[in-house]
């Protein structure tokens, strides 16, 4: 009766022991996986319709992401002649205006000589540059860059407030402060 009596309380203490190693194990996790989540990064996310201008067809839409912090633009576009085309960011979300012509310029924060992107003589922020239209008139282009953000506040890389424009040319690099891109055919403003 006293073995049995002993044996109880050594399994008893066993029990209690192996709850509380579980318990602070759960506790380990749950702490873990909260440390997780705080450090891990918001990934923000925009979709920009674009409209037709100027008496064009084109239309479609953009979505800007921001992970990381690098800003990845998705758009699609139809209803365009087949060719190149010019694609920028202009300084205000306004498309109100039939020509688009409400954006104002280039989005050019930094003060620089319109240009190719990444050119070392100088190029806006807003010049993304050039993409591709098929025979039925459908284009994309996709474009990262970590000079750019989402809602960061910073007024030389916050692309919030700014309109996409897609023209009715292409982008020559050269000619300022546009690029001889032509008219704009197509705008999206850019906001939450």
């Amino acid at each position: 009766m006293k073995n049995l009596k002993l044996i109880f309380i050594l399994f008893a203490f066993i029990f209690i022991n192996t709850c509380k190693e579980n318990s602070e194990k759960k506790e380990d996790q749950i702490k873990s996986e909260v440390q997780k989540e705080d450090t891990q990064e918001v990934i923000k996310k925009v979709t920009v319709i674009l409209e037709p201008k100027s008496e064009s067809n084109a239309s479609g839409n953009a979505v800007f992401t921001e992970e990381n912090g690098t800003v990845t633009m998705v758009v699609k576009i139809s209803g365009l002649d087949e060719g190149e085309h010019a694609i920028h960011l202009h300084e205000k979300a306004d498309c109100s205006s039939p020509d688009g012509k409400s954006t104002g310029g280039h989005w050019n924060p930094t003060a620089q000589p319109h240009g190719k992107w990444g050119a070392t003589e100088g190029y806006h922020k807003g010049d993304i540059g050039n993409f591709m239209v098929d025979a039925n008139g459908d284009g994309s282009i996709t474009f990262k860059t970590d000079q750019w953000c989402i809602g960061c506040g910073d007024p030389t890389k916050d692309i919030l407030g700014k309109a996409i424009i897609i023209h009715k040319g292409y982008d020559d690099f050269v000619t300022q402060p546009t690029g001889a891109a032509g008219g704009r055919i197509s705008c999206g403003g850019i906001i939450e």
